[in-house]
């Protein structure tokens, strides 16, 4: 069974990389599902992903956590293990990271990521999937924040549209804070089979995605070679 992730800088919906995710699951019609803890279930959020799906041969599927037991009658679990495709929105990535934890929700991730559901997503939807990353989740400054470790990389979404993002992820690979890792542009995408790099795509030209790491004390930016897609 491969275990795929597909992730992306920024995590702003777009028909192409959904129906990347889409195609990749090998379904004609996939339950696809919108996970949009990160921005505490955000309204617009979930009118927008409703809408790039309609360009899309999918069955859109959105998982709140804001919810009781009288009006949801399905458990989290229930529902993740019935999706081919997960995707997760940008917001509070700490945040969405305590909630899944007291609600099983990363459990129930790690147990579809197994069996083979495609998972992914930007921003605060691609950082959660690997060891650790920087983040604005707290207050004043950039800071670090461990993630799932479905991966054991580091991760840096927003590397070229957040003017900090890319020294500080360079700084702490150079001081071991953080592991080697990826980092994606806003509009470029990895996808991941069982733990390695499969492939890299973006929007256009400008937008890539990079392997960063350590070697001999020198921090080396190797980026990666992408396909565009529209």
């Amino acid at each position: 069974m491969k275990k795929q992730l597909f992730i992306y800088g920024s995590g702003r919906h777009t028909v192409p990389f959904l129906k990347y995710m889409a195609e990749a699951t090998g379904k004609s019609r996939p339950n696809i599902c919108f996970i949009p803890t990160a921005s505490g279930d955000d309204k617009e959020y979930c009118i927008r992903f409703y809408e790039v799906c309609k360009h899309i041969n999918v069955m859109p599927h959105v998982l709140k956590v804001w919810v009781n037991s009288y009006e949801h009658k399905e458990t989290f679990s229930e529902i993740i293990s019935r999706m081919d495709a997960i995707v997760v929105g940008g917001g509070n990535t700490l945040n969405m990271l305590a909630i899944w934890k007291a609600q099983g929700i990363d459990v129930a991730l790690k147990n579809a990521y197994d069996k083979g559901t495609i998972l992914g997503g930007g921003s605060a939807g691609s950082l959660c999937w690997f060891n650790g990353g920087t983040t604005d989740s707290r207050p004043a400054y950039l800071s670090i924040v461990s993630g799932m470790g479905f991966i054991a990389k580091s991760h840096c979404p927003h590397y070229n549209s957040e003017p900090t993002r890319r020294p500080l992820y360079h700084e702490n690979i150079l001081l071991e804070k953080l592991s080697e890792g990826y980092a994606c542009d806003d509009k470029s995408a990895i996808h991941f089979i069982n733990g390695d790099v499969h492939t890299s795509i973006s929007l256009d030209k400008e937008n890539h995605s990079y392997h960063v790491y350590k070697k001999d004390g020198i921090l080396i930016e190797d980026k990666l070679s992408s396909k565009v897609i529209q």
